[in-house]
């Protein structure tokens, strides 16, 4: 449809390059062909600052063509191509193949997709499992077949990534609801995993409780629930 009636498309692969999909890019997972794609984070693990976008030959006709005709595209920034942030790029998009961290996100990002869905289906505080390789969310609801949100004011989201942390373990609350979102770290291996879905399983299960016993939770299948 975009190629019919001639829209570009632009892939941001800040968060999803590099990888964390168990694909090298977002767009090889899903079978997209973007005409411009973004990358920053993973081109160097932020070890230093580097960013930058990949072009595609469509765009690039462009401004090959607008060069000739109207001179250089005014592009040389201050901070643009810094030697030590491209080495640091270079650096590790080496160790990423060398090490074969894209594949190891695709087979133990499989596991771990399996595991959070084994761990967490059913769960009462749980209205939706989701991710892909190396990347994933758990959205907590009241009322997981209606999809309905907490009060904004229980503060779910943050309450279960302080229940985390207290745990040991750094998940992120999303500021864009109560979700917990998880990107652990390339090389991870399944005893890791397990260990991390452990710990974020006690957590969730102690926020559960505290808000059963509040009354701002209603489920029947708590005790279930709790079954390792």
């Amino acid at each position: 449809m975009l190629a019919k009636y001639d829209v570009l498309l632009i892939a941001d692969e800040v968060v999803c390059g590099f990888g964390r999909t168990g694909s090298d890019f977002g767009s090889h997972h899903y079978n997209m062909k973007p005409d411009l794609v973004t990358i920053a984070k993973g081109l160097t693990s932020a070890y230093q600052p580097l960013s930058g976008v990949i072009v595609g030959e469509k765009v690039w006709q462009v401004l090959e063509q607008g060069t000739g005709e109207y001179g250089p595209i005014g592009h040389g920034w201050t901070y643009s191509g810094h030697a030590l942030g491209c080495a640091a790029g270079l650096a590790n998009l080496d160790i990423i193949e060398r090490e074969n961290l894209v594949g190891n996100a695709a087979e133990t990002g499989g596991y771990f997709q399996q595991q959070l869905k084994a761990n967490f289906d059913g769960h009462p505080l749980l209205g939706d499992v989701r991710g892909v390789g190396l990347m994933a969310a758990l959205e907590f609801s009241p009322d997981a077949q209606q999809r309905l949100h907490f009060d904004p004011a229980l503060k779910v989201g943050p309450r279960v990534a302080a229940a985390a942390m207290e745990e040991n373990l750094i998940a992120r609350a999303m500021p864009q609801g109560d979700i917990l979102g998880f990107a652990p770290p390339l090389t991870i291996n399944r005893g890791e995993v397990d260990e991390m879905i452990g710990r974020a399983k006690r957590a969730i299960d102690r926020v559960t409780d505290e808000l059963t016993r509040s009354g701002d939770l209603k489920s029947g299948k708590k005790e279930a629930a709790f079954t390792v």
